[in-house]
């Protein structure tokens, strides 16, 4: 049997990442800088079990209190726990405010297996910022920058430990799991990884899922960003809808990577990027095709 206990690493002096097995849906990675009187997080986990989880090893850590919480982007599995934080400075990109109060808590839609999300409340970020802004604890700076367009989401934000150069990107990184770019930019991730990520000096990088790694992670998404256009590319001049393209496609070295169905999704996005004149993707039939290539059935998760 797999080993799904959560793991706390120590990444550098008071910079820890917490590591959920095995990565899959709605289970994320998170992280938090240590000070003398205050704790900075990066990221909630999707339930309340999970996140209060998360609490408790950062109790075992420290005394402090968490009083700053910084959201990498919108997505539940990134968000639904910030209620569990009690009266915290949550920190996200001014999209990401909007899109956590747009979708509000999804619940079992019987797209993934059900769920137990625990008792939650909506808690959107409470400081908005557009472009960059710089957090502190004690005298540890994090860099947190938005990535500039639409890539996982269209509200991605990195958060930049330059002193121990450790970087959190959220999901703009899986670790032996297959990106999802359905609701951002299959196009707009490579340029986000090859403009923004790839240049910086990072030493360790955490991924919004698996395991923390360094930066040939950014080549290895890119390459398969980019069989995912050449699929589409193929496909919208086959004519084939992004599920048959999906279907006809061998996914060769990434048919081993955590929810292949997501190649779906992504060729439902992919498809938009390249034909702009299409009509925006649309979720719920991008969803409804990956169970279908999924064999009919809800999608695995774990949570």
């Amino acid at each position: 049997m797999p080993d799904f206990e959560p793991k706390l690493i120590e990444l550098a002096d008071r910079v820890f990442a917490y590591i959920q097995p095995d990565g899959s849906w709605w289970i994320n990675n998170t992280g938090f800088v240590v000070g003398e009187r205050s704790v900075v997080s990066v990221d909630a986990c999707s339930t309340q079990r999970r996140t209060r989880a998360y609490l408790a090893r950062i109790a075992s850590v420290t005394p402090a209190p968490v009083t700053t919480l910084i959201n990498t982007h919108h997505h539940g599995d990134h968000t639904y726990g910030n209620c569990e934080f009690g009266a915290v400075t949550i920190i996200g990109h001014e999209r990401c405010r909007t899109e956590v109060i747009s979708t509000g808590l999804l619940g079992n839609v019987g797209v993934w297996e059900p769920v137990d999300w625990g008792e939650l409340r909506l808690a959107p970020p409470t400081v908005t910022f557009s472009d960059r802004l710089q957090v502190w604890s004690d005298d540890t700076p994090l860099e947190v920058s938005y990535v500039g367009q639409p890539a996982h989401t269209t509200n991605d934000s990195t958060v930049w430990l330059p002193d121990s150069q450790v970087l959190f990107c959220g999901d703009l990184l899986f670790n032996a799991g297959t990106p999802f770019l359905l609701m951002g930019s299959v196009t707009g991730a490579v340029d986000v990884l090859s403009e923004v990520l790839a240049p910086i000096p990072a030493r360790t990088i955490v991924p919004g899922h698996g395991e923390p790694c360094g930066p040939d992670l950014i080549d290895t998404t890119l390459g398969y960003l980019s069989f995912v256009l050449d699929i589409a590319r193929q496909g919208l001049d086959a004519g084939l809808t992004p599920l048959a393209a999906a279907r006809e496609a061998d996914l060769g070295e990434y048919a081993g990577w955590l929810d292949p169905e997501r190649i779906v999704g992504n060729l439902h996005r992919a498809y938009r990027d390249l034909a702009s004149e299409r009509p925006e993707v649309d979720l719920a039939t991008a969803l409804m095709d990956m169970i279908a290539y999924n064999g009919g059935r809800p999608l695995s998760c774990h949570a």
